[in-house]
């Protein structure tokens, strides 16, 4: 009797142990796959599942949910030559378990070489300026292209998003100057354009007026004295050649011309009266006979 009882009892512990490691419990939103004798056997889903110890084995278990997967920075060169630093994530979930473990060996590392591949070809037909404002369409060709290589891999990209797309240090440093030289191109070209509208103007005052030689020389001097003023205020050293003439002709100019100004248009200025006519010289005294 006691022979027997020592024979039933280690059979009894080693069926529960049996039965308890046949059970398999599978989370909402999970699934595994079973194999047996080493080949593909079936899969299981979420809930309580039996598994033949020894016989079968489960080899992979994944979630169905949807996963994030973060593409570390890379860089691409544009169609115009320009190196971008491009950083994307993915969003992607398994559809069949079965096809994703047994078709590809590493999913992950096989979605992150697809996408930096793409991410390089998408920039590679754009030029710079059209990276900032073609992102959403970046983004949409991506996915495009990722869905359609993923299909025999049992995995879904549900979408992809280029987070960053950035210039390098040189290429920054590079544009800044070109906005700066732009900038001060348009400046240039506002100055002139204010100059050549200043000249016209005053071309057309002066063409209405007598005196407009005169007013013409009284402005050249003006101006002349001016800039010599500016420069003789500016605290910058400077040796400064100039023609003494000049500078009398100007000062000559304008202290004769102190308070020049252009005449109204509705009131010409006065003609200039005409000179008074020559006087003949006293006859001399007639002489008397003697």
């Amino acid at each position: 009797m006691n022979s027997l009882l020592y024979l039933l009892v280690p059979a009894v512990l080693g069926g529960v142990f049996t039965l308890m490691n046949s059970i398999k419990i599978i989370n909402e939103g999970n699934e595994a796959l079973v194999e047996r004798f080493g080949q593909y056997s079936r899969k299981l889903t979420a809930g309580l599942n039996i598994v033949l110890p020894v016989l079968e084995t489960i080899v992979v278990e994944d979630t169905t949910r949807e996963k994030v997967l973060d593409i570390e920075p890379q860089y691409a060169i544009t169609r115009d030559n320009v190196s971008l630093k491009v950083d994307a994530v993915v969003y992607w979930r398994i559809l069949e378990l079965e096809r994703t473990f047994y078709v590809v060996e590493d999913i992950k590392k096989a979605i992150k070489n697809l996408v930096l591949t793409n991410v390089r070809s998408a920039i590679g037909r754009l030029k710079l300026e059209e990276t900032y404002s073609s992102r959403d369409r970046i983004n949409q060709s991506l996915l495009e292209q990722l869905d359609e290589a993923t299909g025999d891999w049992g995995v879904k990209v549900t979408r992809i998003e280029v987070r960053e797309i950035s210039p390098a240090a040189t290429v920054m440093e590079s544009l800044e100057l070109e906005r700066a030289a732009e900038s001060k191109k348009r400046a240039e070209i506002a100055e002139t354009e204010g100059i050549v509208e200043s000249i016209q103007m005053l071309s057309d005052v002066l063409d209405q007026k007598p005196d407009a030689k005169q007013v013409l020389e009284f402005l050249v001097a003006q101006r002349y004295v001016e800039a010599n003023e500016k420069l003789g205020n500016s605290p910058n050293s400077k040796v400064l050649f100039m023609d003494p003439n000049a500078l009398n002709q100007a000062m000559h100019s304008l202290m004769n011309n102190p308070h020049h100004h252009f005449p109204e248009p509705d009131h010409p200025a006065p003609p200039e009266p005409p000179p008074n006519p020559p006087t003949a010289p006293p006859s001399p005294p007639i002489g008397l006979g003697s």
